[in-house]
């Protein structure tokens, strides 16, 4: 599902597509709170990410579950956005979720026109996985997950974590460093390969 750049807001003059991209689809990058989507849009994006964070305070105690990321100062309260080339001809403009339960009623307007999802997980938080991959399966939106890389966090094999998130066998999982643009690089290429096998198998 590709869509063109006007039917975003009107970006400014050096993050509008480049001239040789025919296509541009949408990717959302969603998980659980603290799992580091702005850190994947900001390590991958090609173009000065916008983001929405705000410093947190004293009004979310109580309120948001800060188990396993305690030193989190900041937090998305809309959205995340950037840009990344996969090849010449095809872009992808990258949204990222806010993680707060409280702001995941933003969530229906960022899915509408994605042409897929990549999950962050954090192994410290795991249950967080479940209600955003249900919401996904909701919107119709394919999605492909990605293990985030925390010191200290619990390490379970591949295997494992496919069990334990009940991820059919076709849905690719994998490990990542969201910190490193080569790492959220591959994310969102094997993201690609995925959608690809999965409209080569409709039309089959």
């Amino acid at each position: 599902m590709a869509f063109k750049s006007s039917e975003l807001a009107e970006p400014p003059n050096e993050e509008r597509l480049p001239h040789t991209a025919s296509a541009a689809v949408k990717v959302v990058i969603v998980g659980g709170f603290g799992v580091g989507k702005t850190t994947m849009v900001g390590s991958v994006s090609e173009i000065r990410p916008l983001t929405t964070e705000e410093t947190m305070t004293q009004a979310g105690a109580g309120i948001d579950d800060r188990a396993g990321v305690e030193h989190k100062t900041a937090t998305t309260v809309a959205m995340d956005f950037g840009r990344i080339s996969i090849s010449d001809e095809l872009v992808l403009y990258l949204f990222g979720t806010p993680g707060q339960q409280r702001f995941w009623f933003l969530w229906n307007g960022l899915f509408e026109g994605a042409l897929g999802a990549v999950v962050l997980v954090d192994t410290r938080r795991l249950e967080d996985s479940f209600d955003v991959m249900g919401r996904l399966e909701e919107s119709g939106v394919p999605f492909v997950v990605a293990v985030n890389s925390f010191a200290g966090a619990p390490d379970h094999t591949l295997q494992e974590l496919r069990g334990a998130l009940d991820l059919p066998s076709d849905v690719p999982l994998m490990t990542c460093d969201a910190r490193h643009r080569e790492s959220s690089r591959d994310v969102l290429v094997s993201l690609m390969h995925y959608l690809h096998s999965l409209v080569a198998t409709e039309s089959s």
